[in-house]
């Protein structure tokens, strides 16, 4: 029987948490079997939030799969959450969501649950609502960072707020070779279409005024 990433204080917080959803979530995990050290890790986390609600369901589908594809995930361990609907609003992980990226992780299956409703200032909603081009942001963390769960989550409800927006959480040290190419140092280092890049949790304002500049 392998060990449970959960013990059992933080399962009966976990439970209480998720006591909050308003319906049933979908996450979607991406596999590979050939040189993915962390996915088992990642399988396993998902697997036991299933075990502590009946709320979330997940579907497991390989790197090379038509899924993988039509989602655009070209690494792996990934997950993507839709919606109660099976709505998908450009959420990303990659890597494992440990440490303090658990929270960012609870918080957005609670938010989804609810319709992934974006909390957002209405400026920020009227300022984004403007997006009509792709904007890919890339949040790197580490899991002891603890400013980065809010630059995850605020790039997230950006993602959530316009369909044009895909924000993923990038583990820095389980893609090195991606945190080498856009020169990570410290975290949170955000890349917004690779080219816009800032470090630090940005105030929401000032946060949505550096993904415009990616127009």
């Amino acid at each position: 029987m392998a060990e449970k990433l959960l013990n059992d204080e933080i399962r009966k917080q976990v439970k209480e948490i998720l006591s909050e959803m308003g319906g049933k979530v979908k996450i979607l995990f991406f596999n590979s079997d050939s040189n993915c050290d962390y996915c088992p890790t990642v399988e396993g986390l998902i697997g036991e939030l299933t075990e502590i609600t009946d709320q979330i369901d997940y579907e497991k589908y390989e790197l090379d799969s038509e899924e993988a594809a039509d989602f655009n995930i070209k690494m792996a361990p990934a997950l993507v959450l839709l919606t109660p609907d099976g709505v998908d609003k450009g959420v990303r992980f990659y890597g494992i969501p440990s440490g303090h990226e658990f929270g960012t992780l609870l918080q957005d299956i609670l938010s989804f649950s609810n319709n992934a409703k974006p909390e957002l200032s209405p400026e920020s909603l009227e300022k984004l609502s403007k997006i009509d081009k792709p904007i890919d942001i890339k949040v790197f963390v580490t899991p002891t960072c603890p400013y980065c769960p809010k630059a995850v989550l605020t790039a997230h409800n950006i993602a959530m707020a316009n369909e044009f927006v895909t924000a993923s959480m990038v583990e820095a040290n389980e893609f090195q070779d991606l945190s080498m190419e856009y020169g990570v140092s410290s975290v949170p280092h955000i890349v917004i279409n690779g080219k816009v890049t800032f470090v630090g949790a940005y105030p929401e304002p000032q946060y949505v005024e550096e993904v415009l500049k990616a127009l």
